[in-house]
């Protein structure tokens, strides 16, 4: 084990405190008069031990005090030396200052008591207003050194408090910080991602087609369905570049897409399917008139979205279902069902970020999500894939942008 090495500070004191009372002791100013049953160097041995325990007034500080207690006793048997006085109010100072927490409470309460009974003591003994004198000496070496180290520790305290404070808030305005561009990043790629992957998907199938078979009016179409997909997915990226340049004055984004452009969204998807042999049908149950929150629907429309384009890719030929209900004030339910099949492998590349995505929509919104192959209805297909996402309904609907 490594004993601490004693401050800098404190071996300069030491030091220039012992060299300090030779120098007094060698001129013969001393504190007391002259002590004939003892030779007048014992004083430096008081002297020399006050000196040392400052050498570990911070390692050590109550036991220091407790030895400078001692050696101040023993100076009042010699011819004393004022620095061994001045040495006892700095361990005083010391062990309030750098003792624990108990030592800051204690060494002032024991030190006032030490002084009023001190002062009481001396005055029923010498019957004389010098015993007040006295009193009001042995306050200043033990009550004023110990009083000024407890306020400056407790300044010292509040400080470290403050700078703590301090620190924790800088570390959650980081962790704020980190959190909002994560979630931004993740808003930015869902909508990426929903925007782009249903025109991309499309161009992908129908590229695939026209070049797979040797038919001039086969490829006339799917190059006609491509350039179709092609231009909504440059305005789709319009749309993100002005949602990514929501703080410039001079570039205002495009509006977010609703529940109305539904229709326009399962008429592009019967074009692009029809290739695929898909059908899309869309059976909106919603009572007319009444408005969803803006997050709500911008959700309910990606999920739809999402939905057609997966079934674009992987869904066996038949219809694809999309069904949309709505307990007023209360949920809007999105649900949409395609044939589900064992295919050799999906009709255009996917990356598997549309149900993360989906599922993260509705996450914000603190809704449910189910996705998976189920059991068919009657007289259709024997198994289907289903999506089917509730969504919370409320007037006062705050939650973020999904």
């Amino acid at each position: 084990m490594t004993f601490p090495r004693p401050h800098r500070d404190d071996v300069i004191l030491a030091v220039a405190a012992f060299l300090g009372g030779v120098l007094l002791w060698s001129l013969g100013l001393h504190t007391q008069s002259s002590r004939d049953e003892l030779p007048a160097w014992v004083a430096l041995v008081p002297l020399a031990v006050m000196s040392a325990q400052s050498l570990l007034r911070r390692i050590l500080p109550l036991s220091m005090l407790l030895v400078a207690t001692v050696a101040l006793i023993a100076d009042q048997f010699t011819v004393g030396n004022l620095v061994v006085v001045v040495l006892f109010t700095d361990a005083v100072y010391a062990a309030v200052l750098y003792g624990p927490p108990s030592a800051a409470h204690r060494v002032p309460v024991v030190s006032g008591l030490i002084t009023v009974a001190s002062t009481i003591t001396l005055l029923a003994v010498l019957q004389d207003p010098v015993g007040l004198l006295l009193g009001v000496i042995i306050g200043l070496i033990t009550l004023t050194p110990a009083i000024t180290g407890s306020i400056i520790r407790n300044h010292r305290e509040a400080a470290d408090a403050a700078r703590l404070r301090a620190e924790q808030t800088a570390l959650l305005a980081e962790m704020d910080r980190v959190q909002a561009v994560t979630a931004e990043r993740s808003r930015m790629a869902r909508e990426l991602h929903d925007m782009v992957a249903n025109h991309l998907s499309a161009i992908a199938i129908h590229s695939t087609a026209a070049l797979s078979l040797n038919d001039p009016r086969t490829t006339e179409e799917a190059l006609g369905v491509i350039r179709e997909n092609s231009v909504a997915g440059l305005s789709e990226m319009r749309r993100l570049i002005g949602l990514l340049r929501q703080g410039s004055d001079d570039n205002e984004p495009a509006a977010a897409p609703t529940l109305a452009g539904l229709d326009a969204l399962v008429a592009q998807a019967r074009t692009n399917g029809a290739a695929s042999g898909l059908t899309f049908h869309l059976d909106d149950r919603r009572e007319p008139g009444i408005a969803l929150p803006a997050p709500v629907e911008l959700a309910a429309y990606r999920i739809v979205q999402e939905s057609v384009t997966n079934a674009l890719k992987h869904a066996e030929p038949g219809e694809v279902e999309i069904l949309l209900s709505h307990r007023a004030g209360r949920t809007l339910t999105v649900e949409v069902n395609s044939p589900f099949g064992r295919r050799p492998g999906p009709r255009a590349p996917g990356s598997g970020a549309g149900l993360v995505g989906m599922r993260e929509r509705v996450a914000l919104l603190k809704g449910e999500l189910v996705a998976g192959p189920v059991e068919g209805p009657p007289g259709g297909p024997a198994k289907i894939w289903s999506v089917r996402a509730v969504l919370p309904v409320r007037n006062d609907d705050k939650e973020p942008s999904a």
